[in-house]
Order: C-alpha cells, then sequence, then structure tokens
C-alpha cells in the first residue's frame, strides 16, 4: 500500500511539473535556424549582459542587457523594446544565456505588459547552447 501511495506521490508532481514547463512556449534551435536563415520578420529581444552580447548575438537583435529580469530596473530595460514590439505583429523571440529564469521572467514580463503571448518564444537553450555561432555578430 505505502508502494501505491508513494507512486502516486510522484505521478502528482510529474503531472504538475509538466503543467509548469507547458506555460512558456519554446523554439528549438533548427526552427530558429531556418528563420534567421530565410530572412523571417521578429522582434528578437536579447536580455544578456553587455560582454556576453559583445561576444555574440543576432543581428538585428534588441540589446536589453536586462538579465536575469529579477528588479524592477531590470525589468523597465525591457520596457524599451515595447515600441518595436507593439508596432508589428512579428514573433517575439527571448534570447538569453541558457534560455532558463530569466527568458521566464522575459516572457513573463512582456505578457504583463500586454504583448500577447502567442507571439512569445524562448530560444532553447540560449546563447550559450546556441550550435552556430556563423549566423551571429560580435560588437554593437
Amino acid at each position: 500500500m505505502r508502494k501505491v501511495v508513494v507512486l502516486a506521490a510522484m505521478m502528482v508532481v510529474a503531472f504538475a511539473v509538466a503543467a509548469l514547463a507547458a506555460d512558456y512556449r519554446y523554439v528549438n534551435q533548427d526552427t530558429f535556424k531556418q528563420w534567421v536563415e530565410g530572412g523571417k520578420s521578429m522582434v528578437i529581444v536579447d536580455i544578456q549582459t553587455p560582454e556576453s552580447f559583445q561576444k555574440r548575438h543576432f543581428k538585428g537583435s534588441l540589446e536589453t542587457n536586462a538579465y536575469p529580469v529579477k528588479s524592477d530596473e531590470e525589468k523597465q530595460r525591457l520596457d524599451k523594446t515595447l515600441e518595436r514590439i507593439n508596432a508589428s505583429a512579428d514573433e517575439v523571440v527571448i534570447v538569453c544565456p541558457r534560455g532558463g529564469g530569466g527568458a521566464k521572467n522575459t516572457y513573463d514580463y512582456l505578457k504583463s505588459r500586454g504583448v500577447d503571448e502567442k507571439r512569445l518564444f524562448i530560444l532553447e537553450k540560449g546563447m550559450e547552447g546556441w550550435p552556430h555561432p556563423q549566423l551571429c555578430e560580435s560588437g554593437k
């Protein structure tokens, strides 16, 4: 009986984790590579630190230096992207170091500022996991 209760508890936790993970939309690296190579119109919101952005970012990305998007000051750095986001119906791709907490914070913040969640995507594995450096540029 104890095994059944433990197994049931584990299943509840697994479903809860899966439900929480489903709250965010991700774009995988292969799809994003196709978007970049195909010249797809999109808004790329880059939250990397200034040093990381200097090393590698996507052409046309909006530099915010908002990582990790926890403080009010960091969140306000995202406000400068809203004019560009609201001026189009394009998808919004959030790029952060690893595609984790900072990206989720950005997603939540942009959603709270009225950006339609159907437009929001997080780049899976972030910039550190991006396997196609030839599609990036360095400097400002």
